[in-house]
C-alpha cells in the first residue's frame, strides 16, 4: 500500500519489503515498516473513519499488505474501550478510569491482531508454512489465521501450557508439540528446525508484521478518545510487541497531524516471578538480561527474554513512564474483583493492571483526575486451570 521499505529498529538499516525478511542481516535485531505517511494521509483521515468497517483493517493505508485479496480476517479490531466507575471507585484517588478489553478479539486475545498482519502478508508473499513459538495464545491466534489462509501451522507451546491453547490449536488444524521448559526453549526449536523444514518463522518481532497489527490498538485508542490520547496507558508486557506497537501508532499519527506531541505515560506491569523489563528499567539499564526461572500463572508474562526489549524501555522512558511487577497471587485475586465489578472476565495478564494501578496511586505516580487506560490482553476463558 504506502510502505516505503523496512528498517532496523537499532541500527537503522534499510531492508526490502518485497521478499521474505526476519531480522536485521546486520545486527539481528527487529525491523519495523516505514510508510510514506504524506500518501497515506490524503485517503486516510480522522473524518473518513466514520464511515469505515468495525475492523482494524479500517486502517489501511497504514497496514502493510498491497493486495487486498490477501488480507486474512476473522473480524479483529475495533474492541470496546469501557469506563470503569465502579471499578475506580474502589481506588483511592478519584481517577477516569478505561478498560481496553482486547479479550474480544477472534480466538479471545490481542494477539488475532498481530496475525492478522504476519499471516496476510506471508500470504503475499508466497509462504506456505509458518511456524510459532508460543506461551498460549499466539499460538491460537496462529493456527486460526493460518486455517483460514490454507497454510501449514507448526507450534511449539511450553507443556504447562494452559489447556484451551492447546486444545484450540489442534482443533483448527495445527501441528501442536509441547515442549518441557520455557517460550524461549520453544523459540530455539524453530529457529534450528525452520532452514530445514521450509518454515516461516513467526516469533514476536522476530518478523516486521506482527507490530503492524498491533499498533492498531494505538490508532483506536486515539479514535475512541476522540484524538485526545490518556493520561496513562497500563499495559501486562511479556514479548512487549502490544506496547511497542502503539507507541508505533503515536508516532506515526503525529507525522500525519491527527495528534500533538504529547504522550500517554506508558507502564509495563510484570509478574515478580517474571520481571526482566521491571528489573532493566530500574537499574537504569537498556537491554534486559534474561530472567532467570521464570514461572507465572498468566502465561503471557511468562517471556524471560524479549527480543525488543530495548524498544520497551526506550517508549518507557521517552513516555515518563515505569515499569511495575505484581506477585501471582495479586493477579489472580484480582480477576475476580475485575469482574464482580465490570462483568468483564480477564485474563490473568489484564487483572495484573490493577494492582499495578493502586500501587502506583500510591507512590504518587498517578493523581486524581487523570484519565488511565488498562489494557485487557485476553479473555479468562482461556485460563481456568490458574482458578
Amino acid at each position: 500500500m504506502n510502505v516505503t521499505h523496512l528498517e532496523c529498529a537499532l541500527c537503522g538499516m534499510r531492508h526490502e519489503t518485497n521478499v521474505l525478511q526476519n531480522l536485521c542481516v546486520e545486527c539481528g535485531k527487529p525491523l519495523l515498516v516505514k510508510y510514506d505517511l504524506e500518501k497515506a494521509s490524503a485517503t486516510l483521515t480522522p473524518e473518513g473513519l466514520r464511515t469505515r468497517a468495525s475492523s482494524l483493517w479500517r486502517y489501511r493505508e497504514v497496514l502493510p499488505v498491497v493486495d487486498d485479496a490477501n488480507i486474512v480476517s476473522l473480524g479483529e479490531g475495533w474492541t470496546p474501550l469501557f469506563k470503569a466507575d465502579r471499578l475506580a471507585a474502589t481506588l483511592p484517588v478519584a481517577v477516569d478510569l478505561y478498560i481496553k478489553d482486547e479479550g474480544q478479539n477472534p480466538t479471545q486475545s490481542f494477539k488475532a491482531r498481530g496475525m492478522t498482519a504476519a499471516i496476510s502478508m506471508a500470504k503475499e508473499l508466497g509462504v506456505k508454512k509458518v511456524a510459532v513459538p508460543s506461551a498460549g495464545n499466539a499460538a491460537g491466534a496462529m493456527a486460526a489465521y493460518a486455517a483460514k489462509a490454507g497454510m501449514e501451522a507448526h507450534i511449539f507451546m511450553p507443556a504447562d501450557t494452559p489447556r484451551a491453547n492447546i486444545v484450540e490449536c489442534e482443533q483448527t488444524g495445527a501441528n501442536v508439540t509441547l515442549v518441557d521448559g520455557l517460550i524461549t526453549d520453544c523459540g530455539k526449536i524453530v529457529a534450528e528446525r525452520k532452514d530445514a523444514e521450509g518454515w516461516f518463522d513467526v516469533s514476536t518481532l522476530k518478523e516486521p508484521y506482527r507490530v503492524e497489527g498491533k499498533k492498531t490498538m494505538g490508532y483506536e485508542l486515539a479514535e475512541q478518545f476522540d484524538w485526545k490520547l490518556p493520561e496513562v496507558i497500563i499495559y501486562p508486557t511479556g514479548g512487549g510487541t502490544g506496547l511497542i506497537g502503539m507507541w508505533k501508532a503515536f508516532d506515526e499519527m503525529e507525522q500525519m497531524g491527527w495528534i500533538g506531541p504529547e504522550r500517554p505515560r506508558m507502564v509495563t506491569v510484570q509478574s515478580a516471578t517474571c520481571a526482566p523489563i521491571v528489573r532493566a528499567f530500574h537499574a537504569g539499564e537498556r537491554f534486559a538480561d534474561e530472567f532467570e526461572n521464570a514461572s507465572t500463572v498468566a502465561s503471557g508474562l511468562r517471556v524471560p527474554k524479549a527480543i525488543g526489549d530495548f524498544l520497551i524501555l526506550d517508549a518507557l522512558r521517552a513516555s515518563g513512564g515505569t515499569a511495575v511487577a505484581v506477585t501471582d497471587e495479586e493477579l489472580v485475586a484480582t480477576v475476580a474483583e475485575i469482574g464482580a465489578a465490570t462483568g468483564i472476565f480477564t485474563a490473568p495478564e489484564g487483572a495484573a493492571c490493577l494492582p499495578a494501578l493502586r500501587k502506583l496511586i500510591a507512590e504518587g505516580f498517578i493523581i486524581g483526575g487523570e484519565r488511565v487506560v488498562m489494557f485487557n490482553t485476553g479473555s479468562g476463558v482461556k485460563y481456568l486451570e490458574a482458578f
